[in-house]
């Protein structure tokens, strides 16, 4: 096993580490690992990140729910009409996109380039989301909740498209809409989010059984260990500022959103 590889695996590590202290933000390294550092393709680096990200996520779910931070209603609720996109987008529109998306000039710009300056431009959105911060909602009192469906209808699209296209699980994209549509309380926004996460990946990742080969071994392997690093890192959570940490991590997703660009189009 070479080095790069070794490196690819302590990456696992990482991503189940930060997913553990800070509640998210971990999903959105498993692609730029699985490309960069295990050497695969972007479009197969995007479905095993849908499944890491949502095995991942099924464990940190359950340990909120335990806690009583999981909305179930609200989850499903919320997770229907986002499953529902991803799938699609997994099983009819990622495999139709032209190996040559589209030129600039004599550059030509493949569905290999796209996929990550994508991803890219995901990541910066998610950076932004961790260092501005969100003001808690921890104090107001639980409300009865009324759903708009033609808003969770669009939310549900967007997150989707998103997560179907970079293999992400968009968590900076559901807690707010939770916290603002559902009036929850954070931490359970970050509890039902993460139940969320967990249907839209692993829904996503079945719209791509039937396109791509599956290395179960090598996906298992790197799940198992990433399952670790959740586990370690919210140990770790009772030790660390989370707060602290979220922030240095936005600024750290900045500089990689950053780098892919460059890396994809210089």
């Amino acid at each position: 096993m070479e080095l790069i590889e070794i490196l690819g695996y302590v990456g696992a590590l990482f991503v189940g580490l930060v997913l553990g202290l800070i509640g998210g933000g971990g999903s959105i390294l498993t692609v730029p690992i699985l490309v960069y550092l295990i050497g695969l393709n972007p479009i197969i680096a995007t479905a095993y990140s849908l499944f890491v990200v949502g095995v991942t996520s099924i464990f940190g779910a359950f340990q909120n729910y335990k806690k009583g931070f999981v909305d179930i209603k609200t989850a499903i609720i919320f997770a229907i009409p986002a499953f529902i996109v991803v799938y699609l987008t997994r099983r009819f529109i990622v495999p139709i996109i032209p190996d040559v998306v589209f030129t600039v000039g004599d550059f030509e710009v493949t569905n290999n380039i796209f996929i990550m300056v994508f991803f890219a431009i995901v990541m910066l959105l998610a950076s932004y989301s961790m260092i501005k911060g969100r003001k808690t909602v921890d104090h107001i009192e639980e409300q009865e909740i009324k759903y708009n469906y033609p808003l969770i209808a669009i939310e549900g699209t967007v997150i989707g498209v998103f997560a179907g296209i970079v293999g992400a699980g968009g968590g900076f994209l559901i807690i707010p809409t939770l916290v603002l549509l559902a009036k929850l309380p954070m931490r359970k926004a970050i509890g039902t989010s993460l139940f969320v996460i967990a249907v839209n990946s692993l829904f996503g990742f079945m719209g791509d059984l039937s396109n791509i080969n599956i290395d179960w071994f090598f996906l298992l392997v790197f799940t198992g260990i990433s399952i670790i690093g959740i586990i370690l890192g919210m140990y770790l959570s009772k030790f660390i500022s989370g707060h602290k940490l979220k922030k240095g991590f936005g600024y750290f997703t900045l500089i990689m959103g950053i780098y892919i660009i460059y890396k994809e189009l210089y």
